[in-house]
């Protein structure tokens, strides 16, 4: 049965927080949890065995993702953008679907309704991250570098969130450039110049820790939690709540049931 959430539609869903880092997720091996200042807590996390540009997934249903997708979706997402924004004209239609050349999977995997739901959700977080896709930078981002013998930081580079969903971290930037080419510690700010590099960096995201967890049925909550846990658990419900909020907005566009586990 799906979870009731009352009182969330369209015109009461929050205005969307300013930028805030991803929490660390730790790749290649479980590590030990450290404590941040705030709530920026790390999580272990296993890297899948195999991490490249495309899943594995061999079966894709008769979507295609141009046909959901729309420039009318879209444009309805971004249009609520101030003219004002860095990310007028930079985010755009064309931009994502030369991303999503790298990744075939992403909205055609499982069944009808699956890729329906994964590209509300996937749409879901980039709005609130960006601000309808206002921002492509994070709003008075800091260095975010952790220590990491495989991922080190250059001291002169800051490891802000950028894109989409918002990229965060000198691992995640580390593991981001080795998987699709492009030197993510000592450039991570190509991210932010090339649009779409910028879909890519995101969707490599989404497709390595997020895309097979969802496809199985995990619900909407549990994107929450790999995508910023530090929210869950009752730290930011605004946050948490502004998430599942466009999700369900997106889902009712879309005509698709939101299925359950939608909190975290």
């Amino acid at each position: 049965m799906a979870l009731s959430f009352t009182g969330i539609t369209a015109a009461t869903i929050p205005k969307p927080l300013l930028l805030h880092p991803r929490n660390p997720i730790t790749f290649l091996k479980p590590l030990k949890l450290h404590h941040h200042h705030h709530h920026h807590q790390q999580r272990s996390f296993l890297l899948p065995l195999r991490a490249s540009t495309t899943t594995t997934t061999t079966h894709h249903n008769a979507f295609t993702v141009a046909d959901i997708v729309t420039p009318e979706f879209f444009n309805g997402i971004t249009s609520k953008a101030s003219a004002k924004c860095e990310g007028k004209g930079f985010y755009t239609l064309d931009a994502f679907f030369k991303a999503l050349e790298s990744y075939p999977d992403f909205g055609r995997a499982g069944s009808p309704d699956d890729s329906l739901r994964e590209i509300a959700a996937f749409f879901a977080h980039a709005t609130l991250e960006t601000g309808h896709f206002c921002y492509i930078n994070q709003v008075n981002g800091k260095v975010y570098c952790e220590e990491n013998p495989d991922y080190p930081c250059n001291p002169e580079k800051k490891y802000l969130g950028r894109g989409p969903l918002q990229l965060t971290w000198n691992y995640n930037y580390g593991l981001a450039g080795r998987t699709l080419g492009f030197d993510g510690l000592n450039s991570p700010e190509l991210i932010s110049q090339d649009p779409v590099l910028c879909f890519k960096a995101s969707l490599w995201f989404w497709m390595t820790y997020v895309h097979k967890r969802f496809i199985s049925g995990e619900g909407f909550g549990d994107t929450i939690r790999i995508i910023n846990p530090g929210v869950c658990n009752g730290r930011f419900p605004k946050d948490v709540k502004g998430r599942v909020g466009y999700y369900l907005d997106y889902c009712g566009m879309l005509g698709v049931q939101p299925g359950d586990k939608l909190c975290c």
